[in-house]
């Protein structure tokens, strides 16, 4: 990292932890760029001066060499590569561990991974509404598609072509949200990974909801994990991408192939504003799950079966279950208490800790002990915006029905940005308050 001529040569650094990496894993090379910019430029061409003639790399593509699309050496032609969105995935491959490759948008990240594998039968049990759409889509070409719950036994199937790009088609595709899109639980992802592999299916993981420093899917053993990067990857909502990461670059090379033939390439601003965002991601997450862990904490402790209901005298009055009547979250897991309205959750021998050694999911839900409430307090409330998404540096809350009309009325979900707990929970004790017979 060093420049200019510092006479002998430096040891050697240690391997940087994850923060400092995401800052300095796409430096320009010193030697050939000693006067580049701390941050890079933003680049908008969509096409490029092609190599002189008699240059090695033309003579190479006339000759039908295959490039490193991850590194070509040459910019031709913005659907196939583009400095900055190269740079934005060289620095998310290093956050995610793996080989990872941009969308348009996380449902095109999803759909992708669809197409990639050409399952059979895909297990999926619940999670963001956007990929159940993507299946439906994928669904019109596949009428013999099977769906199954997460917890159905699988089926072993025979592959049904022959493996020639790292991936095996035609059988079981496992799909597991986690956290849960909107409740922020955590599902047991070793034991969905166990059942999948003896089936000798692939397993992917949404992790949206939980990016790293929280959690690693692939420490779980998960064959790919994708996110939409427009939440807490981008993290400013102001921008639109999703992100597929694989565990091989020739995983890599086909959905590449697949991103250029679809034209599901994410645009030059967004790859801009997603690199920068992803310089702060340890910063942001963390800070965001830490306060969203008090608040969750908090909020539970008004319903009925807190085991230590809140002793605040500005409580009194909401302790109980009059406004809060049920709170899903990670940090709630293992539970022996059991929701009435029966939405799947994982054993009570399963805790989720080990899974998410960075802390848990920012964004989480309650269930209201009216509908009306559920409908006024998120605009009752000063800090917290009541809007559809998550992940920014702003809190919002989310009437559940508005996007999801099956969703249960009473039904709002929390997505907590970077403002002080204090703050935050001052902000919905007064709204608490003022909607008590709502």
């Amino acid at each position: 990292m060093s420049s200019g001529s510092l006479g002998a040569a430096l040891p050697v650094l240690p391997t940087p932890q994850l923060a400092t990496a995401l800052l300095h894993t796409d430096d320009p090379d010193h030697k050939t760029h000693a006067n580049h910019s701390v941050a890079p430029s933003i680049q908008t061409s969509t096409t490029f001066r092609s190599a002189p003639f008699d240059s090695q790399i033309a003579t190479d593509i006339r000759n039908g060499a295959p490039l490193n699309w991850q590194d070509p050496g040459i910019e031709i032609y913005s659907r196939y590569n583009q400095d900055t969105r190269g740079r934005t995935e060289k620095v998310l491959s290093k956050l995610m561990g793996a080989e990872a490759i941009t969308f348009g948008s996380g449902v095109a990240a999803g759909h992708a991974c669809m197409q990639h594998y050409a399952p059979s039968v895909i297990a999926i049990r619940k999670g963001y509404m956007g990929i159940h759409a993507a299946i439906a889509v994928y669904r019109r070409g596949r009428t013999d598609l099977k769906i199954i719950d997460l917890d159905d036994e699988y089926p072993t199937l025979s592959k049904t072509e022959a493996e020639k790009d790292g991936v095996r088609r035609g059988g079981l595709l496992v799909w597991v949200e986690t956290p849960l899109n909107p409740t922020g639980e955590v599902r047991d992802l070793k034991r969905y990974v166990q059942k999948a592999h003896a089936a000798g299916g692939y397993i992917g993981v949404d992790a949206t909801l939980a990016p790293p420093p929280l959690q690693d899917p692939f420490k779980q053993g998960a064959d790919f994990v994708m996110h939409s990067a427009t939440k807490y990857m981008g993290g400013h909502s102001d921008l639109l991408v999703g992100v597929v990461a694989v565990k091989s670059k020739v995983e890599w090379e086909s959905l590449f192939w697949y991103r250029v033939a679809t034209g599901a390439v994410p645009g030059n601003l967004e790859s801009y504003l997603l690199l920068r965002s992803l310089r702060t991601i340890t910063l942001r997450v963390q800070r965001q799950s830490e306060t969203a862990h008090k608040l969750a904490q908090w909020l539970y402790s008004l319903t009925v079966d807190a085991a230590h209901p809140s002793e605040d005298v500005e409580d009194k009055e909401l302790v109980g279950g009059k406004v809060v009547e049920w709170v899903w979250h990670g940090s709630l897991q293992p539970r022996n208490d059991k929701d009435p309205s029966a939405r799947p959750t994982e054993g009570a021998d399963f805790d989720p800790r080990d899974q998410m050694p960075g802390g848990f999911s920012a964004c989480f839900s309650i269930r209201f002990a009216s509908a009306g409430q559920a409908a006024k307090v998120p605009h009752s409330t000063e800090y917290f915006t009541p809007a559809t998404s998550l992940g920014g540096v702003e809190s919002l809350l989310e009437h559940r029905i508005l996007s999801q009309a099956s969703e249960d009325p009473r039904l709002v979900r929390i997505s907590v940005g970077l403002e002080d707990f204090a703050d935050l929970q001052a902000d919905l004790r007064r709204a608490f308050q003022a909607n008590l017979s709502a």
